[in-house]
């Protein structure tokens, strides 16, 4: 009987702690689901489930509730990070507590950007991907390749990244054409939509004669608008670039500034967009500068595959002897994302 009675007690406390830990979410059709949160970021929430091993991908605005005693790392609007649970407010729509060493906070759920829990893996954090696109026509036996590999690490207060492109293109009666452009770096958030950031940039193209351009810069930012559809920044800050040529140029070193404008729009249905540019005005070299401008827009389609278009822009003011003045590319892939 005592025996009996024992077991009956291990086993509801267990219960109570395995179901206890489980998040709760009320979608706007009124489904209710019980399970884990992996991630939100972008407006997609990761949610997994003891009923179905793929996890489902959630559009952030389809979200009424949401209930979970688990801590998390949780960044907000307006540029503050916080380590907490979340729960619902009873009796208003779409409003959270979070419950900080301040004390408890209301806040909307469009004012939350950023959702972690406690404890992930590295591989949790770690966003990947890769993408091909393939060109082949009969005349002049024409060939084209480009590929593109991008990977982003979002921890606590930091994020780092890093991509490398290629496009690779040959064809009778005519020269070979590469490019290659690389980048790694990272940010540092600071409190109330500020950042620090440090990025390497190289560039090959024969069309500038580059065989390596490699720049360094290091700066300070802020984002104006910061939320669950968009990102909107600027930065700026100094940079030091290195070049090489693939003619008798001597190399080139140069002592810049830049200044630099970043926008993102995803949650747009399945498309998403992001764009830069960047201005590089030289202070070793009188009169130069360059220009740097990036746009991406990518569809995401089932099964993380996605298309991917984009188109890549630099320009120099002062390029070498033979070399011309500017380069771009525009492409379009197919690729497949893994997080």
């Amino acid at each position: 009987m005592m025996s009996n009675l024992r077991f009956t007690i291990v086993f509801s406390l267990m219960s109570a702690l395995v179901f206890g830990q489980k998040d709760t979410l009320t979608l706007s059709n009124n489904d209710v689901l019980v399970g884990s949160i992996e991630k939100m970021d972008r407006s997609i929430l990761t949610f997994s489930t003891s009923y179905d091993d793929s996890d489902f991908k959630i559009k952030w605005r389809e979200v009424k509730q949401i209930k979970s005693q688990r801590q998390f790392i949780i960044s907000v609007t307006d540029g503050e990070r916080f380590t907490t649970n979340i729960y619902s407010v009873s009796g208003k729509e779409k409003m959270v507590v979070l419950n900080i060493e301040e004390g408890s906070r209301e806040y909307n759920l469009g004012d939350i950007v950023f959702i972690e829990p406690i404890g992930k893996s590295f591989f949790s954090r770690l966003t990947v991907d890769v993408d091909l696109g393939i060109n082949v026509t009969k005349a002049n036996d024409f060939k084209q390749l480009t590929s593109n590999v991008a990977a982003t690490y979002l921890a606590y207060k930091w994020r780092g990244k890093g991509l490398y492109k290629t496009v690779l293109s040959r064809q009778n009666g005519a020269a070979d054409i590469n490019r290659m452009d690389g980048e790694l770096g990272g940010e540092y958030y600071l409190p109330h939509d500020w950042f620090i950031q440090a990025k390497a940039i190289y560039l090959s193209n024969d069309e500038q004669l580059l065989k390596l351009r490699s720049t360094y810069q290091a700066g300070a930012g802020y984002y104006f608008i910061r939320n669950n559809t968009m990102f909107f920044s600027a930065n700026a800050g100094i940079a030091y670039s290195k070049e090489n040529f693939t003619n008798d140029s001597s190399d080139r070193k140069s002592t810049e500034g830049y200044v630099a404008l970043g926008f993102t729009k995803y949650a747009i249905g399945d498309l998403s967009v992001g764009t830069n540019a960047a201005l590089y005005p030289s202070f070793s070299q009188s009169g130069r500068y360059r220009v740097d401008f990036n746009f991406d827009m990518k569809y995401d389609l089932p099964l993380d595959f996605y298309i991917r278009l984009g188109l890549s822009y630099n320009y120099d003011s002062q390029p070498v002897e033979d070399a011309a003045d500017s380069d771009y590319v525009f492409n379009t892939s197919f690729g497949w994302e893994w997080n």
